[in-house]
């Protein structure tokens, strides 16, 4: 049989031999679905991460435990679908369709039950804690109650996901035995297309405008159109024909039945690019904050680049292979070391002399080159090997994606929590690299992977595999890390970040991932002073949240009242002493206490109450899931963790007027009594918000409510030499609620589903500029 041309999709059948023409669903169909598959689900991914973290946390093992379920839905399904697709090999090809546009359907039914049922998981979480400092809850046993029940919720979608490739495959190898060969790498490539269309639209248009819950409800919307379309097209009259002819034909391609053991390495090959691609990811994000920022567009960019290069790679391996059905084996030497030369070429994007040079001109031209080369040749092997080892059975095809996503679920583990904290972004990178350059150099001497026989080595040969080794070696040690630029400092490493302590005296501070998280200034100190003097009795229990270089902590110290300081980042307070000389011996007093953990997590899951919590979110005030730390729902669980009266300390910095409006009015809306003043150097904002009304006093009053010792610790930095016009430099600066609601009348109160810090791609390119205040 045989496509007549100019028509999609319509095929010489023996319904057609009869005087009848039937259409059977074009290979063009399966591109689209998969393009609309991967497109939603990159953006249920990333919405699902980031409802996961407002229930229960923005910690790096929660982040890991979402993702790992995530991936391990795609492999279950993936590999369950392979399986149901081999038993019920004889069902014509419609049958598979209205299964796989089953599958797309329980998709999109996710946009409803994901976000209830997280809801559900974190308030059976908070129920179930009994009395006492942390409600029974242990920060390891509230990780393994929160993993259940978020695995409960996503795997079963996840798995539905992972169940489309085998499902579809088995469709188009009933219905397009010229595809069938081939027919992953050509859903893979529509897949990774999509996917990165999600990236870009998700971040830069759908999230801004509509928030993350009418986001799903549109990704909903597509998921249903590829339902209805995919079921419709199972019952066109072609479709529900038998295809006995075709079957006869696979079974006598004497291709076909050439033995698959020449094609066994291709199963630890995917292992190892899932594994190391994956990987190289967190990886990146960590080597390239430093320039790009730890905002959410870089790291839509980094998903993009290495999205759209896998797409790239897999677009030329669609051109590439009917001209060379053959050379698989011969080729994986050459792309195995082109793996590993492009792993390394990061190291060049990340050299921080690049960044004052004119070599790269822009932070995409720093992610194409070092993303780019590595990305495009995981794209053009990976779904050559899927194809190679599977040869258009569905059965196999699972398997083989299932070992790639398993890889891909140990690739971001191993980095994270071994790899980066013993050896650096660095180091890891050399760590990962490694394998995959000796291996190719290993596939060229023996002549290629799957070849079974000893290369010829002749001038050409030798001469490139010196030239990978040469270029190897240039990339490592001709280039630096960011680390470089602080040869002095003190650096610590964990499965969050890594952290330079570095500067003498004042103009000390305090790096995490090559940001700029704070410095030593009298600021910190009045986040502390302020809202514990304007209590109406003295403190009794103090919070922290972000201890940053512990100023504050150090400060409510002072006052001689219990402290917790919660800290995400578990290196920063070790490095209390390098920025206060008395750091150690505070950490020692039985009134301190240093908690590891997300502050919202930290809330979730505590029962104590207390009369002060004041607030520092790590800068910039645009940084990704930093608008979990000013939104509405974040201000309704403090409240419940505040003594009657209590007092919450909100530090903001200077924003854009929407961004001060909003959180202005997410405070407004969540507490009775709101008051805001300047701070002591005349930028950014303190609020104060408690339940019951703030008396308005004068600076003397709230220097003469100060211990001694506090009093000392206000003015150790001054920019004033006595307590009273310290606190007058800020209570004489009160500004207007109101005034600062209506900065922007139409700007909605900041919320976990609107965080309108974070996203503002559109306003700032099309909207009129607002300057910041």
């Amino acid at each position: 049989m045989k496509r007549r041309p100019g028509r999609v999709g319509v095929i010489d059948s023996p319904a057609a031999a009869h005087g009848k023409r039937s259409v059977l669903p074009g290979a063009g169909w399966y591109f689209a679905f998969f393009f609309l598959s991967g497109y939603c689900s990159l953006v249920y991914e990333v919405v699902w991460l980031r409802l996961a973290m407002a229930r229960f946390g923005v910690t790096t093992p929660l982040v890991s435990i979402v993702l790992s379920l995530f991936m391990a839905g795609l492999a279950l399904g993936s590999w369950l679908a392979g399986r149901i697709s081999r038993v019920l090999d004889g069902r014509p090809g419609s049958y598979f369709l209205r299964l796989y546009a089953l599958s797309e359907l329980l998709i999109g039914v996710s946009a409803l039950a994901v976000p209830r049922g997280l809801e559900w998981g974190r308030a059976l979480l908070a129920g179930a804690g009994g009395s006492g400092e942390t409600a029974d809850w242990g920060s390891t046993s509230y990780y393994i109650a929160s993993g259940f029940s978020i695995s409960l919720i996503l795997l079963p979608f996840c798995t539905c996901m992972g169940a489309t490739f085998p499902l579809a495959m088995s469709a188009i190898r009933k219905d397009h035995d010229a595809l069938a060969e081939k027919s992953f790498s050509y859903l893979y490539l529509a897949n990774v297309l999509g996917a990165c269309a999600g990236t870009l639209t998700s971040a830069f248009v759908l999230i801004e405008v509509f928030g993350f819950r009418r986001t799903l409800d549109t990704t909903a919307a597509l998921n249903a159109l590829v339902a209805a379309a995919a079921f419709w097209l199972s019952t066109s009259p072609a479709a529900l024909e038998p295809k006995a002819s075709r079957s006869l034909a696979r079974r006598a391609d004497p291709d076909r039945r050439q033995p698959l053991s020449a094609f066994g390495t291709a199963i630890p090959l995917l292992f190892l690019t899932g594994l190391i691609s994956l990987a190289m990811e967190v990886v990146w994000i960590r080597q390239l904050t430093p320039y790009l920022g730890p905002v959410v567009y870089a790291f839509a960019g980094i998903l993009t680049v290495y999205l759209a290069s896998t797409a790239l790679g897999s677009t030329v391996y669609r051109r590439w292979s009917p001209r060379k059905p053959a050379s698989g084996g011969a080729l994986a030497a050459p792309a195995l070391l082109a793996i590993g030369v492009g792993a390394l070429l990061s190291l060049l994007a990340a050299d921080p002399r690049l960044a004052r040079r004119t070599v790269i001109a822009s932070d995409a031209a720093r992610l194409i080159l070092g993303l780019a080369p590595f990305c495009g040749v995981v794209g053009f092997l990976t779904p050559l090997l899927v194809d190679r080892w599977s040869r258009g059975d569905p059965d196999r095809a699972g398997r083989a994606y299932a070992v790639n996503v398993i890889g891909c679920i140990l690739g971001p583990l191993l980095a994270g929590f071994c790899l980066l904290p013993a050896f650096g972004e660095r180091g890891t990178l050399l760590v990962l690299a490694v394998p995959l350059v000796g291996f190719g150099l290993l596939a060229a001497v023996r002549g290629g992977i799957t070849a079974g026989r000893p290369a010829r080595f002749g001038l050409k040969r030798s001469s490139g595999l010196a030239g990978v080794v040469g270029l190897s070696g240039l990339l490592v040690f001709g280039t630096r890390d960011y680390e470089s630029d602080f040869p002095s400092s003190e650096i610590r490493r964990d499965y969050t970040a890594t952290i330079i302590a570095e500067g003498e005296g004042m103009k000390k501070q305090l790096l995490v991932n090559g940001q700029g998280i704070t410095s030593l200034t009298p600021i910190t100190k009045m986040m502390a002073h302020l809202p514990m003097a304007s209590l109406a009795s003295p403190p009794r229990n103090v919070l922290v949240i972000c201890f940053g270089m512990g100023t504050s902590f150090r400060s409510a110290l002072s006052w001689g009242t219990p402290t917790t300081a919660v800290e995400l980042v578990p290196s920063v307070p070790s490095l209390f002493g390098f920025f206060h000389a008395d750091g150690p011996l505070l950490l020692r007093s039985p009134e301190a206490r240093v908690v590891i953990d997300d502050g919202r997590r930290f809330l979730e899951r505590t029962r104590a109450r207390y009369d002060v919590i004041t607030i520092d979110p790590p800068p910039p005030v645009e940084a990704a899931a930093s608008g979990l730390l000013y939104s509405r729902d974040f201000y309704s669980v403090i409240r419940t963790r505040m003594t009657p009266g209590g007092i919450l300390q909100q530090w903001l910095p200077s924003g854009e007027r929407i961004v001060v409006s909003a959180v202005a009015r997410a405070l407004s809306d969540s507490f009775p009594s709101v008051r805001v003043f300047r701070s002591v150097e005349g930028w950014g904002f303190h609020f104060l918000a408690s339940d019951r009304t703030i008396p308005s006093l004068p600076a003397s009053a709230l220097a003469a409510r100060l211990p001694a010792r506090a009093a000392a610790d206000l003015l150790e930095w001054g920019p004033h030499d006595n307590p009273e016009a310290q606190f007058q430099a800020v209570v004489g600066s009160e500004l207007s609620l109101a005034d600062l609601i209506a900065l922007d009348p139409e700007a909605p109160a900041l919320q976990d589903d609107r965080p309108v810090n974070e996203y503002y791609f559109l306003r700032r390119t099309f909207a009129r500029s607002q300057p910041p205040r």
